[in-house]
């Protein structure tokens, strides 16, 4: 778990609150009922109105994984699919169907299905290759759906502020209340701003990442797999694929594999 947008969005509300705090103002000044609810709901219903039910469904269930991130790593990764390849190599391709039922990884699990049932080299670098395709536009579109809200809150804070001045205005005879009430109308800007650049374009952002490099790990596992399909000899398997990693993860230590013998020894 990668808890960097959770910490970052608590630290941004914790400055904000620092901030209230040392003006000698009181949070609860900011916490009205009215314009959250004006902010908050149109700017939702706005991006659902601008996209798909199912654009917005499926934003909702990548919820989730903008604060829990993506699991394992690229070098677990690469370890694996070295593994694959010695199965490979040393009893054949057919050997992988028995890996299919302890894979937890669907992409991963479904090209070793497909090696081990004989497709073609062509035909599952497109089978693949078109699985990637389809999962980036589902990330992407998800990470577009938030970052238009960030797009739609200050908008609609402004919207806010112009409806409660217009109230405003109607109290123009009670000079008393015109302070409190003016500054209640300006909330609903600053909840626009607020949940703009604390919430919804940091979502949009992390997702946006995370979409990134889960598609270059499909793009490293397609060719990875592609070659253990070929035959090739593991190590060679491993340097390929430390290749197409990031800089952080080709600079690793490589992988262990025992001799024949039983021994450790570097690759």
């Amino acid at each position: 778990m990668d808890p960097s947008l959770l910490i970052g969005i608590l630290l941004a509300f914790g400055g904000l609150l620092a901030m209230i705090t040392l003006e000698g103002a009181h949070i609860s000044a900011l916490l009205l009922p009215a314009p959250m609810v004006l902010v908050f709901g149109a700017t939702i219903a706005i991006g659902i109105a601008g996209g798909t039910l199912s654009d917005a469904a499926g934003a909702l269930r990548a919820l989730p994984r903008a604060f829990r991130g993506l699991g394992g790593s690229t070098k677990d990764l690469i370890d694996k699919v070295v593994h694959y390849a010695e199965i490979a190599r040393m009893q054949g391709l057919l050997a992988l169907e028995g890996a299919v039922a302890d894979e937890k990884d669907p992409f991963l699990r479904q090209a070793l299905q497909n090696i081990a049932d004989g497709t073609d080299a062509d035909d599952l670098r497109v089978l693949m290759e078109d699985q990637v395709a389809t999962t980036a536009s589902h990330r992407r579109t998800a990470a577009r759906f938030y970052s238009t809200l960030g797009g739609y809150a200050p908008t609609v804070g402004i919207v806010g502020t112009v409806v409660s001045l217009t109230h405003v205005l109607e109290k123009l005879d009670q000079p008393d209340t015109l302070g409190p009430l003016i500054a209640a109308a300006f909330v609903a800007t600053l909840w626009g701003l607020l949940s703009a650049n604390f919430i919804w374009l940091p979502i949009g952002a992390r997702l946006q990442r995370l979409a990134e490099i889960e598609i270059d790990r499909m793009t490293l596992l397609t060719e990875g797999m592609l070659a253990v399909q070929s035959g090739s000899p593991p190590h060679l398997v491993e340097e390929r694929l430390r290749a197409l990693a990031p800089e952080a993860v080709a600079k690793g230590g490589k992988r262990k594999e025992k001799s024949p013998q039983g021994a450790d020894e570097h690759i």
